[in-house]
């Protein structure tokens, strides 16, 4: 990859964090569907996109839990059913010619939580969640996400949403935490995946790491539904792209 690519990269790396961060992620779909665009090889995408998704949410979980964007009872059943699953997956090495289509499918699914209305709802009068729904509901969402490389705030997100478990501003500090931990655990479910890491990956994380100040200043005070429907279309396209539809 010439410098001028990696710089090209860098910049989108930069506008995705600060596009996810905005709404309590971390962006690792977002640097997925970039590297796949820039045709990074698959082997390289995972472990690249969870360092660069546990920068970003340490940062976007400490600046949305200051500002008390946060609530304790809605994360933890989520998160005691997902970080033992993100570690089971962490370790799981999909073939490129399956991981490809698995992502693909991930970022599609992603891009239709943020373009369809419904995940743009006004705040729904929340009530906390079953205990034993967040944990079914965050051991699947930890299996995907350690298997995939992403933090699974994008799913977690419109499940708080939709169910009514959590008003917009305090899911976005709940998903970032959920995040972070969710990172770490697929990490650490397989040390080796980092051997696969870029030489350029500071560049990269100096990037993210800027885009998650703009992004979460941005997000702590604005409502973002045109931030949303961008990035849904990027994510649509290159999840197009990964399964193979061009």
């Amino acid at each position: 990859m010439s410098v001028s690519v990696e710089l090209l990269l860098a910049a989108c790396m930069f506008l995705g964090a600060a596009l996810y961060t905005a709404v309590g992620h971390a962006g690792a779909s977002a640097y997925i569907a970039l590297m796949a665009l820039f045709g990074v090889a698959p082997a390289v995408m995972r472990p690249t996109a969870l360092v660069l998704n546990i920068l970003v949410a340490s940062v976007t979980s400490f600046r949305f839990l200051r500002a008390g964007m946060f609530r304790w009872r809605v994360l933890w059943p989520f998160l005691v059913g997902a970080v033992p699953l993100a570690f089971v997956g962490g370790a799981i090495q999909l073939p490129g010619a399956y991981y490809r289509p698995v992502v693909g499918m991930v970022l599609v699914l992603g891009a239709a939580r943020l373009l369809w209305p419904g995940g743009r709802a006004v705040d729904p009068g929340p009530h906390d969640p079953p205990i034993w729904a967040g944990l079914i509901v965050g051991a699947g969402i930890g299996l995907l996400s350690g298997l995939t490389g992403t933090g699974g705030g994008i799913f977690l997100s419109p499940m708080l949403l939709f169910m009514g478990w959590s008003a917009t501003k305090t899911a976005s500090g709940v998903a970032a935490l959920f995040i972070f931990c969710n990172s770490v655990a697929g990490l650490f479910g397989n040390l080796s995946i980092v051997r696969a890491l870029p030489t350029d990956l500071p560049l990269f994380a100096a990037s993210v790491l800027l885009g998650a100040l703009v992004g979460t200043a941005f997000g702590i005070r604005f409502a973002v539904p045109v931030i949303q429907r961008v990035l849904g279309l990027v994510l649509l396209v290159a999840g197009a792209k990964l399964i193979g539809i061009y």
